[in-house]
């Protein structure tokens, strides 16, 4: 019997070896098959969003109305009245918002001693002083109704406005020399559109004019004097209702025809002249107190 040489015995312990090897690597590989897979971890849903609070609206105050919408809600009721409808939403829905109106005056130069016009200045260069004088109007009842029917009023006084046919705030280029200094203005076919107070019977008086002109004389060098670009009456105040009706009344007193003559009404806070020129307020009157306060 040969026995084994040393190559023989290292050839089969070898063998050995990568005998035990693969069948090692086998096992592993099936006991790897046969064992389930380890779940994969799956994140946690993220909690609800707390919803924001609820948004508290935020009430908005209307803009202040400018001579433009003046005009404009006078159009739309003239408009209506003589179309012989309602007025509309637009200008009933008015009612309680607040306006400032500017009034150009005195753009063709200081007044004639004999001059009549509501919104006049004059200039005394021997004492220094200018005069601003504004007079307002007083209407009766019966100016804006029909007899039978007019409300019982202690009082209507306002302001014609003037030149209703422009949104212009103060007077136009060349207005200087536009007409002579004591030209009257020419209203063809007369003033058409008003801004008032209505007195009733309850309605405190202290508003009241009864005729007296709203006046200021102040102490002006001349040179300091601008008056090229006249002067412009401000008022203020909120947009009021004409008894038993919406805050317009038009009137056809020469038929359908004639272009409608209308009036605002409104509940007044404060008068005041201004000097365009210069940006500043010359005189100020709070209604129901007398007296201006010179700025």
């Amino acid at each position: 019997m040969q026995e084994p040489s040393v190559r023989t015995s290292r050839l089969a312990i070898a063998g050995g070896l990568a005998a035990v090897i693969a069948v090692g690597a086998v096992g592993f590989v099936i006991g790897r098959a046969s064992v389930a897979p380890e779940p994969v971890p799956v994140p946690a849903a993220p909690p609800p969003a707390t919803p924001p609070p609820p948004v508290e609206p935020v009430e908005r105050t209307p803009p202040v109305l400018a001579r433009a919408d003046i005009i404009k809600l006078a159009d739309a009721a003239a408009d209506a009245s003589a179309s012989g409808i309602p007025l509309p939403a637009s200008v009933t829905g008015m009612v309680g918002r607040r306006f400032t109106l500017y009034m150009p005056f005195g753009c063709s130069g200081p007044a004639g001693e004999e001059s009549h016009m509501p919104f006049r200045w004059r200039y005394d260069a021997a004492r220094s002083t200018l005069r601003l004088q504004i007079a307002s109007f007083r209407w009766q009842p019966e100016d804006w109704w029909p007899e039978e029917t007019a409300p019982k009023l202690e009082a209507i006084e306002g302001f014609w406005i003037n030149r209703p046919w422009t949104s212009g705030e103060t007077c136009p280029d060349g207005g200087a020399v536009a007409s002579s200094a004591n030209a009257e203005p020419v209203t063809l076919p007369g003033q058409t559109l008003a801004i008032a107070q209505f007195f009733s019977a309850g309605t405190s008086r202290q508003a009241l004019r009864q005729g007296e002109p709203f006046e200021a004389v102040l102490r002006v060098p001349p040179e300091q004097l601008r008056t090229e670009s006249g002067f412009r009456l401000r008022l203020t105040g909120r947009i009021d209702r004409v008894p038993g009706d919406g805050p317009v009344r038009c009137v056809q007193p020469a038929g359908i025809e004639q272009r409608p003559i209308c009036v605002i009404a409104a509940s007044l806070d404060e008068l005041a002249i201004e000097n365009p020129e210069t940006g500043k307020t010359l005189a100020t009157w709070t209604f129901g107190r007398s007296g201006p306060g010179n700025g």
